[in-house]
């Protein structure tokens, strides 16, 4: 029998279980609830933040650089040119550029070099565009340089360049039998380089009237070099002449004050004195100082207060040492005459001159070795030659007797430095045939 609200026991389990999953859904139903509020909030704080930060921070632009257009570049055609004897540069260039043009690379180059002055045998490239265009010129000037003109947007621009060189040191010895320049060129080298050697004893020796026969030399120097072929002498680092059985020595040194190079002998003195020997680099004495000498032309005696070198005419005179040009002019029976002050009263005088040197005036200043003018027959004269005279305090000394002032020595801070650089030169110039096994020139 079953009373009334009885429930079977599965009917219980029934109930049960229904009210277990309403409990479930209930507790999934707050879980959700939950969720979607905090998704909410969390939606609304992020967006509140970004438009309070889009009110704060002002607007930026953004700029992107622009993307360069690709160059357009053209492929250059070269065209070599050996430069054939009697043409000009308009003659080489006209085929391929306008006259305009070519008067506008004369002009770009010519504060460089000059362009109608250019040397047969020499090369010269010239590259245009694919179009004809101009693009650039190179003119080789010599073995060490070339002329560069080239074309950009900018216009036309011209520069010198140089090209690489290979520095050998090299030894040179030999016996003076005849000139200093006839001694060298027997053993193969150029006249510069005997010039550049009696340039560094110029103040020491008179190399036309002082050297005999017999004498000796020995020097230490660079020679350039490019693809093994010479092209021209660097500096002479050491050097050694034996003249009249007395031996004169120089060494190279560059300053660690100034930068500047010179000339000393082993102990540090300058072999520069007050005034150079000559002031003709070579040149043949022909009348000497004398209180009485019979005039070429007048035909009487009276006294010759100078030195006579006999030398062609539009040789070049040299200052014999630093001084102010007080006049350069006519002088009567002196013809076109330079007188020049110098310091502790001393003054020269050059006369007889065919023309003057550039900027050769009263008021200029010049140095010990400046070319001031050219030999000539101006005046009372009867031939080609420079009459020399040197005055001290007013008074006419002999040029070849007077005995000048050395320059000043070597700094004494510098000279324990010197004469460490200096030893392995000195053995060398005193050792020479060693030196001659070592460096084979």
């Amino acid at each position: 029998m079953i009373f009334p609200g009885h429930r079977s026991r599965q009917d219980g389990q029934k109930i049960v279980f229904k009210i277990k999953r309403g409990r479930r859904l209930l507790r999934t139903g707050y879980i959700v609830f939950t969720a979607i509020i905090i998704s909410g909030f969390l939606i609304f704080y992020l967006f509140f933040r970004s438009s309070s930060i889009d009110r704060k921070l002002p607007e930026e632009k953004i700029s992107l650089p622009a993307i360069p257009e690709k160059e357009n570049i053209q492929p250059l055609k070269e065209h070599k040119i050996t430069i054939p004897q009697g043409k000009t540069i308009a003659d080489l260039l006209s085929p391929f550029l306008s006259s305009q043009l070519i008067s506008e690379l004369l002009t770009a180059s010519r504060p460089l070099y000059n362009l109608n002055r250019i040397m047969a045998g020499h090369n010269l490239i010239l590259k245009l565009l694919e179009n004809g265009d101009f693009h650039s010129l190179t003119y080789e000037i010599d073995k060490a340089e070339y002329l560069e003109i080239k074309k950009d947007n900018d216009g036309i621009s011209a520069s010198l360049q140089t090209l690489p060189l290979e520095k050998r040191i090299c030894f040179l010895s030999g016996e003076i039998k005849g000139s200093l320049i006839e001694a060298l060129n027997l053993l193969g080298e150029k006249d510069y380089l005997a010039l550049s050697l009696a340039e560094i004893f110029a103040w020491e020796i008179d190399f036309y009237l002082d050297l005999r026969a017999g004498d000796t030399f020995a020097l230490i120097f660079e020679k350039n070099y490019r693809e093994n072929e010479f092209v021209s002498y660097g500096n002479i680092l050491a050097a050694q002449i034996i003249n009249q059985g007395k031996k004169y020595q120089a060494f190279r040194f560059i300053s660690p004050e100034t930068g500047r190079a010179d000339y000393f002998d082993a102990r540090g003195s300058s072999l520069r004195k007050e005034f150079l020997r000559s002031p003709i680099k070579y040149a043949r004495i022909t009348s000497r100082y004398s209180h009485r000498r019979l005039h070429p032309i007048q035909k009487i005696y009276r006294p010759h207060y100078g030195v006579d070198y006999a030398a062609p005419v539009g040789t070049p005179v040299q200052a014999t040492a630093d001084g102010l040009v007080t006049f350069a002019g006519w002088n009567g029976s002196s013809g076109r005459m330079i007188r020049l002050r110098h310091k502790n009263g001393y003054e020269t005088l050059y006369l007889h001159l065919r023309n003057f040197a550039s900027g050769i005036k009263a008021g200029a200043r010049v140095k010990a070795g400046d070319i001031i003018g050219y030999v000539g027959s101006s005046g009372e004269s009867t031939g080609p030659h420079l009459d020399y005279r040197i005055t001290y305090h007013g008074r006419y000394i002999n040029p070849l007797a007077w005995r000048f002032e050395p320059a000043e020595p070597l700094p004494a801070e510098y000279l324990e430095t010197f004469k460490n650089e200096i030893k392995f030169y000195e053995f060398l110039l005193n050792h020479p045939l060693w030196f001659a096994r070592l460096l084979p020139y």
